[in-house]
């Protein structure tokens, strides 16, 4: 009898409502979804299709209004922020559309400061690996401010990719780069995923890029328009 995969994330009926002055407004609407481990999934939609969002509740960032959220084996509800920290610590990897990097910070003191967060002994050792896994390794002692938009980029895939993540959710990741730039860059988040065996989860407006994962699932207006079975 073949063994039933369990999902690394499960969205069961999750909704989202937002307060506004003219009343709640509703970003997510009952959205069911499961993504197994390993995969690579494409969230397409077009702005305000509620993409973002949901990278936010799968992170816990963003709380569900509604609904039940399950990511690396852990049940969302009733749990304190600092459990979903600590969920994020050890098992999910985060890359923004805007690179959110320490700009008094070098290179190298970006990639370690989650494994310093986690009280690692080996933070540094393991920050100078995953900077000479995305190519960087002569930019270590390097601010932000000194290094192109590709390279700050790199730099962040390096921080999210340093705990070892069982899961990469990238949420625009191109969205602040020229085309070749953006390109290297989807280039290396597959990379990274096929050499680690994790899953990525890519958020994007670009269908050619969704089509690049295993399977893409479509948005719109906080729905799910469109997704191939898991």
């Amino acid at each position: 009898m073949q063994k039933t995969i369990d999902p690394i994330i499960s969205l069961d009926e999750v909704s989202l409502s937002l307060a506004s002055r003219a009343g709640p407004v509703q970003i997510l609407d009952r959205i069911t979804l499961a993504i197994l481990p390993g995969e690579s999934v494409g969230i397409l939609g077009p702005s305000g299709s509620g993409k973002s969002s949901m990278l936010m509740i799968m992170a816990g960032l963003e709380r569900a209004s509604a609904g039940r959220v399950r990511v690396a084996g852990t049940d969302f509800a009733g749990k304190s922020e600092s459990a979903l920290a600590r969920l994020r610590g050890r098992s999910i990897g985060i890359v923004f559309q805007s690179f959110h990097l320490v700009p008094t910070m070098t290179a190298l003191e970006n990639i370690a400061l989650p494994l310093e967060l986690a009280g690692a002994r080996d933070a540094t050792r393991r920050a100078v690996a995953a900077l000479a896994g995305v190519g960087l390794a002569a930019r270590a002692q390097h601010l932000p401010a000194e290094l192109s938009g590709g390279e700050q980029q790199r730099v962040a895939i390096a921080r999210a990719m340093v705990v070892e993540p069982a899961l990469l959710l990238a949420d625009e990741p191109t969205g602040n780069l020229d085309a070749k730039t953006g390109a290297g860059i989807i280039d290396l988040l597959f990379e990274l995923q096929r050499r680690q065996a994790m899953t990525l989860v890519l958020i994007t407006h670009d269908a050619s890029l969704a089509a690049r994962c295993d399977r893409s699932v479509v948005l719109s207006d906080g729905r799910v328009l469109e997704a191939a079975p898991a």
